[in-house]
């Protein structure tokens, strides 16, 4: 009966020490209450040392008001250690929404900061990154004064659901990593400034080649890269001096091929439209032919800027992965692309007039 207690004793007290070990691999958990979770980090370059801020959100008389610090130093992993000791609560860049680049550190090249960001696994790859053509410091200061009005107001300008529009191009962090190591498929990253009626302006799109800004483009050419990529283009476009339409929808197809050393594209796109405002006496058949005619030259003369460039943020070398030998692929900016063929065939659908009267 002793032998049979002193067991049961020595199970239990074996139980406590294993509970005990396993609850002292938690020792380095802090509190949501002690972690300060920025939502922005601005980043620029100048002699060679980088200059970090950090928007961080804090409770504030039943709401929340935004924070900024900032540091210098030679990386951007010791400025944020540096912060994070300075506060009172531990950084965490995990929440982080969006990584605003100061346009002259992008012209520089970014490669080495995004791949610290994809090896740390610090922030998230699915992380926004954003191009601002004006001063970080006098941007953060202007963000600020909208954030007391929203505290998230640069998060909702890119966000689906709230303010943005497929004018604004969208990138995230791994896909920028990705082009900097793909062959055939670049990046267009969105270019914000501080507005003068609104916190924010958009300013285009950066054209991204192996992390590097080598051009830029409009908001109208990147309403129709992304209408390309397939992405949802319900968006506003004028039609020449008669009318202004919506795009409801679009929809692309592609049939690649190679002939004598030289790529082709046939490409399709087809958009569903309504008709907003026209001026004076139209007919149906003239506004599809007009939209028709400025969506195709747009869209070569965007084209052709690229393809001098060497620059394929459509990623239209994805099309013809299995058609050059592999061993070529590397080649494939500098021997295939600038002197492709793009047939662009522009299929408009009016889908209803509203309320407008034209000619039929």
């Amino acid at each position: 009966m002793a032998n049979r207690n002193g067991l049961k004793l020595t199970v239990r007290t074996f139980l406590i020490v294993a509970s005990l070990l396993v609850l002292s691999g938690c020792w380095d958990i802090k509190d949501i209450n002690h972690r300060a979770l920025p939502i922005v980090m601005g980043i620029s370059k100048v002699d060679g040392d980088y200059k970090v801020y950090l928007q961080v959100p804090e409770p504030y008389k039943g709401g929340m008001q935004m924070r900024v610090v900032s540091g210098t130093g030679t990386t951007i992993s010791e400025i944020v250690d540096r912060i994070s000791a300075n506060m009172e609560s531990s950084v965490d860049l995990l929440h982080l929404k969006i990584i605003l680049l100061d346009k002259s550190f992008v012209q520089q090249g970014v490669n080495d900061s995004i791949a610290s960001f994809m090896r740390s696994r610090d922030i998230s790859a699915k992380t926004m990154v954003v191009i601002c053509s004006d001063n970080l410091e006098t941007f953060f200061e202007q963000l600020n004064q909208a954030a007391k009005r929203n505290s998230t107001v640069l998060y909702d300008f890119f966000e689906n659901s709230a303010g943005w529009n497929p004018q604004i191009a969208q990138t995230r962090v791994w896909e920028l990593f990705r082009s900097i190591h793909s062959f055939t498929h670049d990046v267009a990253i969105p270019i914000v400034k501080a507005g003068r009626s609104t916190p924010i302006e958009s300013d285009g799109s950066a054209v991204i080649k192996n992390g590097k800004m080598v051009d830029r483009i409009s908001m109208d050419e990147t309403l129709l890269f992304n209408a390309f990529k397939g992405l949802s283009t319900q968006g506003r476009i004028e039609v020449l001096d008669h009318a202004s339409v919506l795009i409801l929808n679009n929809r692309m197809s592609h049939k690649s091929s190679i002939k004598d050393n030289k790529a082709l594209l046939s490409s399709r796109i087809q958009l569903k439209v309504t008709i907003l405002e026209t001026k004076g006496n139209i007919t149906l058949d003239s506004i599809r032919n007009e939209l028709q005619q400025l969506i195709s030259t747009r869209f070569q003369s965007m084209f052709r800027r690229l393809q001098a460039k060497e620059a394929d943020i459509l990623g239209v070398g994805q099309y013809f992965r299995n058609k050059v030998p592999r061993d070529r692929l590397a080649s494939w900016r500098s021997e295939y692309y600038p002197s492709m063929k793009l047939n662009l065939e522009v299929n408009t659908i009016i889908q209803n007039q509203g309320n407008l009267r034209t000619l039929d």
